[in-house]
């Protein structure tokens, strides 16, 4: 059997999803600049055990694109609301990269919806404007390869820079910041393009970045971090990533005492951001270790 793909209504959006399987619930959530697609390594084997479902983000690709709603509350909301819609009271949840922070986001705001959770290269919470600094006194190098996060906080010149960009941005994205280059082919990257380029998706995406690496949070949680961030999170968590990443460096990965419960940390050497493209294998005998 196949993936298929489906709509449905979740916290006053259209969530566009691909489904494969039965059983419990798995939900993977894609990260910055992705869509389902680069789930496409897991689906098959996932499903096997699990009704599998991979939905695009809120504003990305066949997903409605509202002027609003990028902020975590709302996002981790919509996995929420997209949980009830399929009918279940709980999911095993898996976010890459900001959806990872999403995901960490639904466990906290809501516990009874997530049965376990897996991040993949994710730092700790309200550390992804570390991302943006991080070593920079001593590395210079790590300013220079991440220099079009810092961009795309500026007003206006985004969409601009983006849309005329795109062919560029993505190799450089995804083909040179992957360690294990045969993951991204020509092919691979021009979905990516395809997506990126429907009409409303370049806005919304920019919506998540600003929230991701909102300088503004940054500053107020620099000052005062919430109630909900400082807890604990009650589900099993497993925390995966890259030994070579170069966009969320070991460093900033969340750290034992973020859990009440099993925690389990594992790292995947020779490979870089987009874990589960670089080295699927190794992530799907993880997550289903993990899962059983």
């Amino acid at each position: 059997m196949s993936w298929e793909h489906q709509y449905t209504k979740a916290n006053s959006v259209q969530l566009h999803y691909v489904t494969q399987g039965s059983g419990k619930l798995i939900i993977l959530l894609h990260g910055l600049f992705e869509f389902w697609y680069s789930w496409r390594h897991q689906l098959p084997s996932l499903s096997r055990q699990f009704k599998v479902v991979v939905p695009d983000l809120r504003g990305y690709n066949d997903s409605d694109k509202p002027r609003s709603g990028y902020d975590l509350d709302t996002l981790s909301a919509d996995i929420q609301a997209l949980i009830r819609t399929l009918g279940y009271e709980k999911a095993h949840i898996v976010g890459h990269d900001w959806g990872g922070e999403i995901a960490l986001h639904l466990a906290r705001r809501f516990p009874n919806s997530v049965d376990k959770l897996a991040v993949l290269s994710t730092p700790q919470p309200k550390r992804w404007q570390t991302v943006l600094t991080y070593e920079l006194s001593q590395r210079w190098e790590h300013l220079q390869r991440n220099w079009h996060l810092l961009a795309l906080q500026t007003p206006g010149l985004p969409q601009w820079l983006i849309k005329d960009n795109l062919p560029s941005l993505l190799p450089y994205l995804f083909q040179h910041q992957a360690v294990r280059k045969s993951a991204f082919t020509q092919a691979n990257t021009e979905l990516y393009q395809a997506a990126l380029q429907k009409p409303g998706v370049i806005p919304a995406v920019l919506q998540h970045v600003r929230h991701c690496f909102s300088l503004n949070d940054w500053l107020s949680n620099w000052r005062s971090s919430s109630q909900l961030s400082a807890a604990r999170l009650k589900p099993p968590t497993l925390v995966l990533w890259g030994e070579e990443d170069n966009l969320v460096p070991a460093a900033g990965i969340i750290p034992p005492e973020f859990s009440d419960q099993t925690y389990i940390q594992h790292s995947i050497p020779d490979c870089g951001h987009w874990i589960q493209q670089e080295a699927p294998n190794s992530v799907n005998r993880e997550l289903l270790q993990f899962f059983a």
